[in-house]
């Protein structure tokens, strides 16, 4: 008659010794292989029977050969193994290998036009290394692994964040090469009138200088106005010389023929912020991809220190 008590976890140990039986067909096999004595490896067995109310194993002269019910249990077992072997390698890979998935939520400009050019290189040390970008103004929550890394223009609030400033940039006004021979570049604040700006939706973004820059430049006589809810929507309007862009820093830096203009006039400077759960401060993936941001924005700095 058979028990009504479920084998679990906590009966690993035998059901390790069971599977190294069946698979060696000896109990003295067995107990070499798992560095055990030969009574304490008889002892599980017999335990693992009372437990089963059931017998496992034919005993003869030469060894152990599985009853019809130790092959039912043998069939379990082995895709126990296999699924623990499984989670012990991707625990393993968590701390030691860069590869599987990483969820990075940023801001479409910062996405866009700070990050995606410099992913080959990346991708070139970590080929398995795969990337989600979450480009989007809404904030996700970290903790709650809505995405695994953030860069953000704003300090997030959460506690339980790793969190590091990653740089400064600041809000300007930029136009192209193209548009200034064609509409003259202003000279002073009040040539602003004459001219088409462009700006993010102030409502769509979460830094506070940011918002109080634009809203210092949109209270200036401005006859045309462009809004768009994100710095690439911002920019590509610049590109296409619809007129001056209120934009950040960085996307001028990496796009060499915009020209700010009244550089006089800008924002304090705005911190960008990298910040990841505490749960995740032993990724390799993450650790990869943190080092990497920091890598580029020092290789920045020090281009910037040449100039």
């Amino acid at each position: 008659m058979m028990s009504d008590q479920n084998l679990s976890l906590h009966d690993w140990d035998k059901l390790r010794v069971f599977l190294e039986v069946a698979k060696s067909g000896s109990v003295y096999r067995a107990g070499k292989i798992l560095q055990l004595h030969q009574s304490v490896v008889s002892r599980r067995i017999r335990s693992l029977e009372a437990d089963l109310s059931t017998q496992l194993f034919h005993r003869h002269a030469r060894g152990t050969i599985l009853t019809e019910q130790g092959m039912i249990l043998l069939d379990a077992v082995e895709i126990m193994d296999k699924q623990l072997t499984k989670a012990t390698n991707q625990i393993k890979d968590f701390r030691e290998l860069a590869r599987g998935e990483l969820r990075v939520t940023t801001t479409t400009g910062f996405g866009t036009l700070w990050i995606s050019p410099r992913l080959p290189k990346l991708f070139k040390s970590y080929p398995d290394l795969n990337l989600t970008l979450i480009l989007d103004d809404k904030i996700l929550d970290l903790p709650m692994r809505e995405a695994d890394i953030a860069i953000r223009m704003k300090e997030p609030s959460e506690a339980d964040l790793v969190r590091k400033k990653i740089m400064s940039t600041s809000l300007g006004l930029y136009l192209t090469q193209e548009y200034a021979c064609s509409e003259g570049i202003p000279e002073k604040i009040e040539d602003l009138s004459e001219h088409r700006l462009i700006s993010q939706r102030n409502s769509a973004l979460d830094a506070p200088k940011a918002k109080a820059f634009i809203n210092e430049i949109m209270n200036l006589k401005v006859n045309h106005q462009m809004i768009i809810n994100n710095y690439y929507g911002v920019f590509l309007g610049v590109k296409n010389n619809l007129g001056i862009g209120l934009l950040p820093g960085y996307v001028a830096e990496m796009v060499p023929d915009l020209i700010q203009v009244l550089p006089d006039l800008e924002s304090d400077p705005i911190p960008l912020y990298l910040a990841y759960s505490y749960e995740l401060k032993e990724s390799k993936k993450l650790k990869v991809f943190r080092d990497f941001i920091l890598s580029e924005v020092k290789g920045m700095n020090l281009a910037k220190s040449k100039k």
